[in-house]
Protein backbone atom coordinates (compact mmCIF):
# COMPACT_ATOMS: atom_id res chain seq x y z
CA UNK A 1 0.00 0.00 0.00
CA UNK A 2 1.39 3.31 -0.78
CA UNK A 3 1.22 5.85 1.72
CA UNK A 4 2.11 9.56 2.02
CA UNK A 5 5.20 10.06 3.52
CA UNK A 6 4.72 13.46 5.45
CA UNK A 7 1.12 14.02 6.68
CA UNK A 8 -0.09 15.90 9.50
CA UNK A 9 -2.22 13.75 11.03
CA UNK A 10 -4.87 16.48 11.83
CA UNK A 11 -6.27 15.36 9.09
CA UNK A 12 -8.11 12.27 11.01
CA UNK A 13 -10.10 11.79 7.81
CA UNK A 14 -6.91 10.94 5.68
CA UNK A 15 -5.15 9.17 8.00
CA UNK A 16 -8.70 6.67 8.56
CA UNK A 17 -8.74 6.02 5.08
CA UNK A 18 -4.85 5.18 5.15
CA UNK A 19 -5.85 2.64 8.33
CA UNK A 20 -8.37 0.96 6.57
CA UNK A 21 -6.44 0.27 3.69
CA UNK A 22 -3.26 -1.13 5.85
CA UNK A 23 -5.60 -3.28 8.01
CA UNK A 24 -6.55 -5.17 5.17
CA UNK A 25 -2.98 -6.49 4.61
CA UNK A 26 -1.84 -9.67 7.39
CA UNK A 27 -0.25 -8.81 9.96
CA UNK A 28 3.19 -10.79 10.63
CA UNK A 29 3.95 -11.98 13.59
CA UNK A 30 8.02 -11.43 15.22
CA UNK A 31 10.61 -8.94 15.32
CA UNK A 32 12.15 -6.82 18.27
CA UNK A 33 10.84 -2.89 17.53
CA UNK A 34 13.42 -0.82 18.24
CA UNK A 35 13.09 2.99 19.09
CA UNK A 36 15.53 5.25 21.02
CA UNK A 37 14.31 7.35 23.82
CA UNK A 38 15.60 10.65 25.59
CA UNK A 39 16.47 9.93 29.29
CA UNK A 40 16.70 7.33 31.63
CA UNK A 41 12.26 6.71 32.72
CA UNK A 42 12.53 8.31 36.54
CA UNK A 43 10.71 4.76 37.50
CA UNK A 44 8.44 2.21 35.75
CA UNK A 45 5.27 3.04 37.92
CA UNK A 46 3.25 5.05 35.78
CA UNK A 47 0.94 5.92 38.58
CA UNK A 48 3.38 7.72 40.56
CA UNK A 49 5.04 9.70 37.51
CA UNK A 50 4.39 12.77 35.82
CA UNK A 51 5.96 12.40 32.10
CA UNK A 52 5.58 10.52 28.67
CA UNK A 53 9.39 8.89 29.69
CA UNK A 54 7.52 6.77 31.56
CA UNK A 55 4.33 6.28 29.99
CA UNK A 56 5.92 5.67 26.77
CA UNK A 57 7.99 2.96 27.18
CA UNK A 58 5.93 1.28 30.24
CA UNK A 59 2.19 1.36 28.82
CA UNK A 60 2.21 -1.59 26.93
CA UNK A 61 3.33 -3.76 30.49
CA UNK A 62 -0.29 -2.61 31.73
CA UNK A 63 -4.00 -2.65 30.71
CA UNK A 64 -6.54 -0.51 31.83
CA UNK A 65 -10.64 -1.14 32.35
CA UNK A 66 -11.26 1.08 29.22
CA UNK A 67 -8.77 2.86 27.12
CA UNK A 68 -8.90 4.94 23.80
CA UNK A 69 -8.56 3.16 20.61
CA UNK A 70 -5.22 3.06 19.39
CA UNK A 71 -5.60 3.41 15.54
CA UNK A 72 -8.36 6.54 16.05
CA UNK A 73 -6.29 9.76 16.12
CA UNK A 74 -8.57 12.34 18.02
CA UNK A 75 -9.39 11.24 21.88
CA UNK A 76 -13.17 11.47 22.54
CA UNK A 77 -15.89 10.00 24.73
CA UNK A 78 -16.88 7.92 21.61
CA UNK A 79 -13.26 6.48 21.24
CA UNK A 80 -13.42 4.82 24.71
CA UNK A 81 -13.62 1.07 24.51
CA UNK A 82 -13.45 -1.92 26.95
CA UNK A 83 -9.94 -3.77 27.84
CA UNK A 84 -9.86 -5.36 31.30
CA UNK A 85 -14.11 -3.99 31.68
CA UNK A 86 -16.37 -6.02 29.31
CA UNK A 87 -18.76 -3.26 29.94
CA UNK A 88 -19.96 -0.75 31.61
CA UNK A 89 -23.18 1.31 33.11
CA UNK A 90 -23.62 4.03 35.29
CA UNK A 91 -26.73 4.25 37.53
CA UNK A 92 -29.42 6.90 37.04
CA UNK A 93 -28.19 9.79 39.03
CA UNK A 94 -24.89 9.67 37.41
CA UNK A 95 -22.83 8.84 40.50
CA UNK A 96 -22.09 5.04 40.12
CA UNK A 97 -20.28 3.72 37.37
CA UNK A 98 -19.98 -0.31 37.40
CA UNK A 99 -17.95 -2.53 35.14
CA UNK A 100 -18.09 -6.11 34.14
CA UNK A 101 -14.98 -7.56 33.90
CA UNK A 102 -13.24 -9.96 31.97
CA UNK A 103 -12.80 -13.38 33.61
CA UNK A 104 -9.58 -15.38 32.90
CA UNK A 105 -6.70 -12.46 33.14
CA UNK A 106 -3.76 -13.04 34.13
CA UNK A 107 -0.66 -11.02 35.61
CA UNK A 108 2.27 -11.81 34.51
CA UNK A 109 3.71 -13.87 37.41
CA UNK A 110 0.59 -16.15 37.16
CA UNK A 111 -1.81 -14.87 39.16
CA UNK A 112 -5.64 -14.15 38.59
CA UNK A 113 -6.47 -10.52 37.80
CA UNK A 114 -9.75 -9.85 39.66
CA UNK A 115 -11.76 -6.79 41.14
CA UNK A 116 -9.99 -6.58 43.97
CA UNK A 117 -7.32 -5.26 41.73
CA UNK A 118 -8.88 -2.42 40.38
CA UNK A 119 -10.16 -2.12 44.38
CA UNK A 120 -6.51 -2.08 45.53
CA UNK A 121 -5.40 0.15 42.44
CA UNK A 122 -7.48 3.64 43.19
CA UNK A 123 -7.21 2.90 47.02
CA UNK A 124 -3.78 3.74 46.29
CA UNK A 125 -3.81 6.62 44.63
CA UNK A 126 -6.63 7.85 47.36
CA UNK A 127 -4.18 6.64 50.18
CA UNK A 128 -6.32 4.12 51.43
CA UNK A 129 -3.53 2.04 51.60
CA UNK A 130 -0.65 0.84 54.15
CA UNK A 131 1.85 0.23 51.10
CA UNK A 132 1.93 4.15 49.81
CA UNK A 133 2.66 5.47 46.61
CA UNK A 134 6.18 7.33 46.58
CA UNK A 135 4.75 10.48 44.38
CA UNK A 136 1.01 10.85 44.06
CA UNK A 137 0.75 12.73 40.73
CA UNK A 138 -2.85 12.35 39.76
CA UNK A 139 -4.55 11.73 43.02
CA UNK A 140 -6.38 14.98 42.58
CA UNK A 141 -7.97 13.45 39.53
CA UNK A 142 -10.34 11.55 41.98
CA UNK A 143 -11.01 14.23 44.38
CA UNK A 144 -14.67 13.24 43.22
CA UNK A 145 -14.29 9.21 44.21
CA UNK A 146 -15.82 7.91 47.56
CA UNK A 147 -14.91 4.57 46.69
CA UNK A 148 -14.28 1.29 44.63
CA UNK A 149 -16.47 -1.48 45.99
CA UNK A 150 -16.53 -5.06 44.44
CA UNK A 151 -19.57 -7.36 43.79
CA UNK A 152 -17.37 -11.10 43.63
CA UNK A 153 -14.44 -11.19 41.64
CA UNK A 154 -15.81 -9.72 38.11
CA UNK A 155 -17.64 -6.56 39.22
CA UNK A 156 -16.25 -3.09 40.37
CA UNK A 157 -18.11 -0.12 41.06
CA UNK A 158 -16.83 3.86 41.65
CA UNK A 159 -18.66 5.42 43.96
CA UNK A 160 -18.75 9.01 43.17
CA UNK A 161 -19.46 11.90 45.65
CA UNK A 162 -21.42 13.72 43.07
CA UNK A 163 -22.48 13.49 38.96
CA UNK A 164 -19.12 13.62 36.88
CA UNK A 165 -19.97 12.66 32.86
CA UNK A 166 -16.34 12.89 32.35
CA UNK A 167 -14.76 10.47 35.19
CA UNK A 168 -14.78 7.44 32.65
CA UNK A 169 -12.10 9.74 30.06
CA UNK A 170 -9.64 9.56 33.55
CA UNK A 171 -10.19 6.00 33.43
CA UNK A 172 -9.04 5.33 29.45
CA UNK A 173 -6.05 7.54 29.70
CA UNK A 174 -2.42 5.49 29.36
CA UNK A 175 -1.66 7.31 32.87
CA UNK A 176 -4.86 4.87 34.72
CA UNK A 177 -3.39 1.32 34.57
CA UNK A 178 -4.63 -1.34 36.62
CA UNK A 179 -1.79 -2.60 39.26
CA UNK A 180 -1.56 -5.99 40.77
CA UNK A 181 -3.19 -5.91 44.25
CA UNK A 182 -0.26 -8.72 45.37
CA UNK A 183 3.01 -6.43 44.34
CA UNK A 184 4.09 -3.53 46.20
CA UNK A 185 4.35 -0.05 45.31
CA UNK A 186 8.55 -0.29 45.56
CA UNK A 187 8.89 -3.25 43.25
CA UNK A 188 5.91 -2.00 40.65
CA UNK A 189 8.91 1.32 40.19
CA UNK A 190 12.00 -1.27 39.59
CA UNK A 191 10.11 -4.26 38.10
CA UNK A 192 6.49 -3.71 37.02
CA UNK A 193 3.86 -6.57 36.67
CA UNK A 194 0.67 -5.76 34.51
CA UNK A 195 -1.41 -7.93 32.63
CA UNK A 196 -0.45 -6.01 29.00
CA UNK A 197 1.09 -7.35 25.67
CA UNK A 198 4.57 -7.05 27.16
CA UNK A 199 6.54 -8.45 29.75
CA UNK A 200 8.92 -5.75 31.73
CA UNK A 201 13.12 -7.46 31.37
CA UNK A 202 15.82 -5.17 32.15
CA UNK A 203 16.28 -1.38 32.70
CA UNK A 204 20.32 -0.04 32.56
CA UNK A 205 20.61 3.65 33.52
CA UNK A 206 21.77 5.60 30.14
CA UNK A 207 21.59 2.54 28.30
CA UNK A 208 18.35 0.63 27.13
CA UNK A 209 15.07 -0.55 28.40
CA UNK A 210 13.71 -3.50 27.41
CA UNK A 211 10.81 -5.51 27.32
CA UNK A 212 9.62 -9.33 25.78
CA UNK A 213 6.08 -10.46 24.17
CA UNK A 214 3.88 -11.38 26.89
CA UNK A 215 3.08 -15.04 25.03
CA UNK A 216 -0.19 -15.69 27.94
CA UNK A 217 -1.43 -12.49 27.09
CA UNK A 218 -5.30 -12.69 27.23
CA UNK A 219 -5.69 -11.24 23.81
CA UNK A 220 -4.88 -14.64 22.35
CA UNK A 221 -3.42 -12.87 18.70
CA UNK A 222 -1.94 -10.25 20.31
CA UNK A 223 0.81 -8.64 20.18
CA UNK A 224 2.49 -9.18 16.85
CA UNK A 225 6.05 -7.80 18.24
CA UNK A 226 8.09 -10.30 20.47
CA UNK A 227 9.33 -7.76 21.73
CA UNK A 228 10.51 -3.24 22.15
CA UNK A 229 13.86 -2.30 22.59
CA UNK A 230 14.32 1.61 24.31
CA UNK A 231 17.95 2.70 23.55
CA UNK A 232 18.75 5.95 25.84
CA UNK A 233 20.39 8.56 23.97
CA UNK A 234 20.67 12.37 25.23
CA UNK A 235 21.60 14.20 22.73
CA UNK A 236 18.37 15.00 20.24
CA UNK A 237 20.77 15.58 17.35
CA UNK A 238 22.45 12.20 17.77
CA UNK A 239 19.22 10.42 18.25
CA UNK A 240 17.47 11.66 15.06
CA UNK A 241 20.79 11.23 13.21
CA UNK A 242 20.25 7.74 14.38
CA UNK A 243 16.81 7.01 13.13
CA UNK A 244 18.15 8.62 9.66
CA UNK A 245 20.60 6.52 9.16
CA UNK A 246 18.27 3.50 10.22
CA UNK A 247 19.65 2.71 13.35
CA UNK A 248 15.95 2.40 14.69
CA UNK A 249 12.54 1.75 13.81
CA UNK A 250 10.61 4.94 15.53
CA UNK A 251 11.52 7.94 17.67
CA UNK A 252 10.36 8.55 20.73
CA UNK A 253 6.82 10.06 21.63
CA UNK A 254 6.85 13.20 19.31
CA UNK A 255 10.81 13.87 19.43
CA UNK A 256 11.42 15.73 15.95
CA UNK A 257 11.15 18.95 16.40
CA UNK A 258 9.72 21.37 13.51
CA UNK A 259 13.39 22.33 12.55
CA UNK A 260 14.56 18.79 13.39
CA UNK A 261 11.61 17.65 10.84
CA UNK A 262 12.88 19.23 7.32
CA UNK A 263 16.48 17.54 8.22
CA UNK A 264 14.37 13.82 8.24
CA UNK A 265 12.80 15.22 5.44
CA UNK A 266 16.15 16.04 3.25
CA UNK A 267 18.07 12.56 4.75
CA UNK A 268 15.41 9.85 4.86
CA UNK A 269 12.43 11.23 2.53
CA UNK A 270 11.10 7.28 2.65
CA UNK A 271 10.37 8.38 6.69
CA UNK A 272 7.06 8.26 7.57
CA UNK A 273 6.67 11.71 9.98
CA UNK A 274 3.18 12.24 11.27
CA UNK A 275 3.29 16.15 12.36
CA UNK A 276 0.65 16.52 15.36
CA UNK A 277 -0.41 18.97 18.36
CA UNK A 278 0.43 17.22 21.47
CA UNK A 279 -1.72 18.49 23.95
CA UNK A 280 1.76 19.69 25.86
CA UNK A 281 2.16 23.23 26.91
CA UNK A 282 5.26 25.75 27.34
CA UNK A 283 4.89 26.93 30.74
CA UNK A 284 6.47 29.45 32.93
CA UNK A 285 6.03 27.77 37.10
CA UNK A 286 6.61 30.37 39.79
CA UNK A 287 6.90 29.17 43.43
CA UNK A 288 4.69 31.61 45.27
CA UNK A 289 4.90 30.22 48.71
CA UNK A 290 8.38 32.18 48.95
CA UNK A 291 9.39 35.78 48.34
CA UNK A 292 9.59 37.70 46.21
CA UNK A 293 7.46 35.66 44.02
CA UNK A 294 4.81 35.78 46.87
CA UNK A 295 4.10 39.23 45.79
CA UNK A 296 1.55 38.87 43.05
CA UNK A 297 2.56 42.12 41.37
CA UNK A 298 6.08 40.72 40.61
CA UNK A 299 4.14 37.35 39.16
CA UNK A 300 2.30 39.86 36.99
CA UNK A 301 5.19 41.36 35.68
CA UNK A 302 6.37 38.42 34.43
CA UNK A 303 3.16 37.74 32.83
CA UNK A 304 3.82 40.70 31.02
CA UNK A 305 7.15 40.52 29.80
CA UNK A 306 6.49 37.05 28.02
CA UNK A 307 6.85 37.45 24.07
CA UNK A 308 4.93 34.62 23.32
CA UNK A 309 5.40 35.01 19.50
CA UNK A 310 9.20 35.30 19.76
CA UNK A 311 8.64 31.32 21.27
CA UNK A 312 6.36 30.05 18.70
CA UNK A 313 8.81 31.93 15.96
CA UNK A 314 12.01 30.68 17.13
CA UNK A 315 11.12 27.62 18.82
CA UNK A 316 8.74 26.47 15.90
CA UNK A 317 9.03 28.19 12.51
CA UNK A 318 5.44 29.82 14.17
CA UNK A 319 3.93 25.86 14.09
CA UNK A 320 3.35 26.06 17.44
CA UNK A 321 0.26 27.59 18.69
CA UNK A 322 -0.96 30.01 21.40
CA UNK A 323 -3.90 29.11 24.31
CA UNK A 324 -4.49 28.74 27.87
CA UNK A 325 -4.68 26.35 29.95
CA UNK A 326 -7.01 24.06 27.38
CA UNK A 327 -5.77 22.79 24.29
CA UNK A 328 -6.47 25.14 21.39
CA UNK A 329 -8.70 24.57 18.91
CA UNK A 330 -8.99 22.94 16.57
CA UNK A 331 -7.55 19.96 17.60
CA UNK A 332 -8.43 20.72 21.18
CA UNK A 333 -11.71 20.22 22.22
CA UNK A 334 -12.27 22.78 25.50
CA UNK A 335 -9.58 25.33 24.78
CA UNK A 336 -10.31 29.52 24.01
CA UNK A 337 -10.95 30.59 20.73
CA UNK A 338 -8.74 32.83 19.32
CA UNK A 339 -11.31 36.05 19.34
CA UNK A 340 -11.87 35.07 23.06
CA UNK A 341 -7.98 34.51 23.61
CA UNK A 342 -7.29 38.37 22.64
CA UNK A 343 -9.60 39.63 25.63
CA UNK A 344 -6.92 37.63 27.66
CA UNK A 345 -4.47 40.05 29.96
CA UNK A 346 -0.82 39.58 28.54
CA UNK A 347 -2.12 38.18 24.94
CA UNK A 348 -2.03 41.55 23.60
CA UNK A 349 0.10 41.74 20.82
CA UNK A 350 1.74 44.68 21.76
CA UNK A 351 4.89 43.61 23.74
CA UNK A 352 6.24 46.65 23.89
CA UNK A 353 3.88 47.66 25.65
CA UNK A 354 2.98 44.85 28.00
CA UNK A 355 6.96 45.44 28.90
CA UNK A 356 6.41 48.91 29.84
CA UNK A 357 3.75 48.40 32.26
CA UNK A 358 5.61 45.22 33.28
CA UNK A 359 8.33 47.84 34.41
CA UNK A 360 6.43 49.93 36.03
CA UNK A 361 5.31 47.23 38.25
CA UNK A 362 8.61 46.25 38.72
CA UNK A 363 9.63 50.14 39.89
CA UNK A 364 6.52 50.38 42.28
CA UNK A 365 8.17 47.26 44.09
CA UNK A 366 11.68 48.78 44.58
CA UNK A 367 13.23 47.84 41.17
CA UNK A 368 15.11 49.39 38.39
CA UNK A 369 18.12 49.66 36.17
CA UNK A 370 20.52 49.90 39.33
CA UNK A 371 18.61 47.57 41.35
CA UNK A 372 18.13 44.50 39.19
CA UNK A 373 16.32 41.11 40.45
CA UNK A 374 18.39 38.39 40.75
CA UNK A 375 16.71 34.87 39.83
CA UNK A 376 17.36 31.22 38.88
CA UNK A 377 15.65 29.49 36.40
CA UNK A 378 15.24 25.90 36.57
CA UNK A 379 14.10 23.43 33.79
CA UNK A 380 14.67 19.98 32.96
CA UNK A 381 18.10 18.94 31.52
CA UNK A 382 16.42 18.29 27.70
CA UNK A 383 16.40 20.30 25.04
CA UNK A 384 12.65 20.82 24.48
CA UNK A 385 13.07 22.59 28.09
CA UNK A 386 16.46 24.11 28.04
CA UNK A 387 16.08 26.29 24.89
CA UNK A 388 12.70 27.89 25.92
CA UNK A 389 14.60 28.14 29.00
CA UNK A 390 17.39 30.41 27.26
CA UNK A 391 14.69 32.81 25.57
CA UNK A 392 13.03 33.32 28.91
CA UNK A 393 15.60 34.48 30.49
CA UNK A 394 16.41 36.58 27.79
CA UNK A 395 12.75 37.94 28.05
CA UNK A 396 13.16 38.97 31.77
CA UNK A 397 16.15 41.25 31.50
CA UNK A 398 13.70 43.17 29.69
CA UNK A 399 11.82 43.93 33.18
CA UNK A 400 14.94 44.05 35.41
CA UNK A 401 15.45 40.50 36.09
CA UNK A 402 18.94 38.50 35.87
CA UNK A 403 18.43 35.04 35.81
CA UNK A 404 20.73 31.84 35.67
CA UNK A 405 20.14 28.79 34.26
CA UNK A 406 19.28 25.87 36.04
CA UNK A 407 19.45 22.37 34.53
CA UNK A 408 17.84 19.35 36.33
CA UNK A 409 18.17 15.71 35.37
CA UNK A 410 15.02 14.46 34.17
CA UNK A 411 15.05 11.54 36.93
CA UNK A 412 15.01 14.65 39.71
CA UNK A 413 12.84 16.98 38.07
CA UNK A 414 9.39 16.32 38.91
CA UNK A 415 10.62 15.89 42.53
CA UNK A 416 12.28 18.92 42.60
CA UNK A 417 9.07 21.14 41.33
CA UNK A 418 6.94 18.80 43.38
CA UNK A 419 8.55 19.61 47.09
CA UNK A 420 8.60 23.68 45.11
CA UNK A 421 12.28 23.27 45.77
CA UNK A 422 12.94 26.44 42.98
CA UNK A 423 12.24 29.73 42.15
CA UNK A 424 11.18 29.82 38.61
CA UNK A 425 10.87 27.58 36.43
CA UNK A 426 10.38 26.38 32.88
CA UNK A 427 8.24 23.51 32.65
CA UNK A 428 6.35 21.64 29.90
CA UNK A 429 2.88 20.25 30.95
CA UNK A 430 1.53 17.12 29.20
CA UNK A 431 -2.68 16.96 29.89
CA UNK A 432 -3.34 13.08 29.74
CA UNK A 433 -7.36 13.78 28.70
CA UNK A 434 -8.16 16.00 26.75
CA UNK A 435 -10.70 17.34 29.22
CA UNK A 436 -11.01 20.36 32.09
CA UNK A 437 -11.80 17.60 34.79
CA UNK A 438 -7.85 16.36 34.49
CA UNK A 439 -6.32 19.57 33.14
CA UNK A 440 -7.71 22.24 36.17
CA UNK A 441 -7.52 19.45 39.27
CA UNK A 442 -4.14 18.60 38.55
CA UNK A 443 -2.71 21.64 37.44
CA UNK A 444 -4.46 24.31 39.68
CA UNK A 445 -6.53 22.59 42.41
CA UNK A 446 -5.68 23.02 46.05
CA UNK A 447 -3.35 20.23 47.26
CA UNK A 448 -2.82 18.46 43.92
CA UNK A 449 0.65 17.04 43.66
CA UNK A 450 1.53 18.70 40.10
CA UNK A 451 -0.04 22.29 41.32
CA UNK A 452 4.01 23.00 41.13
CA UNK A 453 2.91 26.92 41.74
CA UNK A 454 1.28 26.69 45.43
CA UNK A 455 -1.93 28.15 43.25
CA UNK A 456 -5.48 27.35 45.98
CA UNK A 457 -8.21 29.30 45.25
CA UNK A 458 -11.76 28.16 47.05
CA UNK A 459 -14.03 30.29 44.70
CA UNK A 460 -11.87 28.49 41.42
CA UNK A 461 -12.72 24.74 43.70
CA UNK A 462 -15.94 26.08 43.31
CA UNK A 463 -15.99 26.69 39.51
CA UNK A 464 -14.16 23.63 38.86
CA UNK A 465 -16.53 21.50 40.40
CA UNK A 466 -19.55 23.48 38.12
CA UNK A 467 -17.82 22.48 35.38
CA UNK A 468 -17.14 19.41 35.58
CA UNK A 469 -20.96 18.71 36.67
CA UNK A 470 -22.79 19.93 33.92
CA UNK A 471 -24.08 17.54 31.34
CA UNK A 472 -24.60 20.40 28.77
CA UNK A 473 -21.07 20.72 27.18
CA UNK A 474 -21.78 23.71 25.29
CA UNK A 475 -22.87 25.78 28.48
CA UNK A 476 -20.00 23.72 29.99
CA UNK A 477 -17.37 24.84 27.61
CA UNK A 478 -18.28 28.71 28.39
CA UNK A 479 -17.44 28.24 31.61
CA UNK A 480 -14.02 26.56 30.62
CA UNK A 481 -13.26 29.11 29.21
CA UNK A 482 -14.03 31.70 31.97
CA UNK A 483 -12.22 29.48 34.02
CA UNK A 484 -9.39 29.34 32.10
CA UNK A 485 -9.18 33.28 31.55
CA UNK A 486 -9.34 33.95 34.93
CA UNK A 487 -6.52 31.39 35.62
CA UNK A 488 -4.16 33.10 33.18
CA UNK A 489 -4.73 36.38 34.54
CA UNK A 490 -3.83 34.64 38.08
CA UNK A 491 -0.60 34.08 36.68
CA UNK A 492 -1.20 30.74 38.24
CA UNK A 493 1.05 29.15 35.98
CA UNK A 494 1.50 31.55 32.68
CA UNK A 495 0.96 29.49 29.32
CA UNK A 496 3.66 30.28 26.74
CA UNK A 497 2.37 28.10 24.21
CA UNK A 498 1.07 24.32 22.68
CA UNK A 499 3.37 22.25 21.11
CA UNK A 500 3.39 20.69 17.87
CA UNK A 501 6.18 18.07 16.87
CA UNK A 502 6.35 15.13 14.95
CA UNK A 503 6.59 11.17 15.51
CA UNK A 504 8.75 9.41 12.76
CA UNK A 505 8.71 6.06 11.88
CA UNK A 506 10.05 3.59 8.87
CA UNK A 507 7.99 2.86 6.48
CA UNK A 508 7.66 -1.20 7.53
CA UNK A 509 6.44 -0.03 10.79
CA UNK A 510 2.53 -0.59 10.38
CA UNK A 511 -0.28 -0.48 12.86
CA UNK A 512 1.34 2.70 14.87
CA UNK A 513 -0.71 5.77 14.79
CA UNK A 514 -0.21 9.01 16.48
CA UNK A 515 -2.70 11.06 18.77
CA UNK A 516 -3.10 14.41 17.99
CA UNK A 517 -4.63 15.43 21.36
CA UNK A 518 -2.67 13.71 24.18
CA UNK A 519 0.71 12.34 23.83
CA UNK A 520 0.33 9.47 26.74
CA UNK A 521 -3.07 7.59 25.26
CA UNK A 522 -1.29 5.88 22.40
CA UNK A 523 1.97 3.05 23.29
CA UNK A 524 0.02 -0.12 23.76
CA UNK A 525 2.08 -0.84 21.01
CA UNK A 526 -0.47 -4.45 21.12
CA UNK A 527 -1.34 -3.76 17.48
CA UNK A 528 1.82 -2.71 15.81
CA UNK A 529 3.98 -5.21 13.51
CA UNK A 530 7.03 -5.13 11.16
CA UNK A 531 6.26 -5.90 7.74
CA UNK A 532 10.21 -7.32 6.74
Amino acid sequence: MKRTIFRVATAVSLVGLMLSAEAALAQKSGGVLKAYHRGTPPSGSIHEEATNSTVSPYMGVFNNLVMYRQDIAKNSMDTIVPDLAESWAWNSDGTKLTFKLRKGVKFHDGKPFTAKDVQCTWDGIQGKRKAKLRKNPRKSWYKNLESVSTNGDYEATFNLKRRQPAFIALLASGYSPVYPCHVSPKKMRTHPIGTGPFKFVSLKQNEHVKFTKNKDYWKKDRPYLDGVEWTIIKSRATRVLAFIAGKFDMTFNVDVTIPLLKEVKAKAPHAICELVTTNVSTNLIINQDAPPFDNAQIRKAMVLAIDRQAFIDILSEGQHVQGGVMMPPPSGVWGMPPEYLKTVAGYNPDVAGNRAAARKIMESQGYGPNNRLKIKVSTRNIAIYRDPAVILIDHLKEIYMDATLDTVESANWYSKVGRKDYMVGLNLTGVGVDDPDAAFYEGYSCGSQRNYTGYCKPEMEKLFEQQSMMVDQEARKKLVWKIDKMLQEDAARPMIDHRKAAQCFQPYVKGFVTHVNSVYNNWRLEDVWLDK
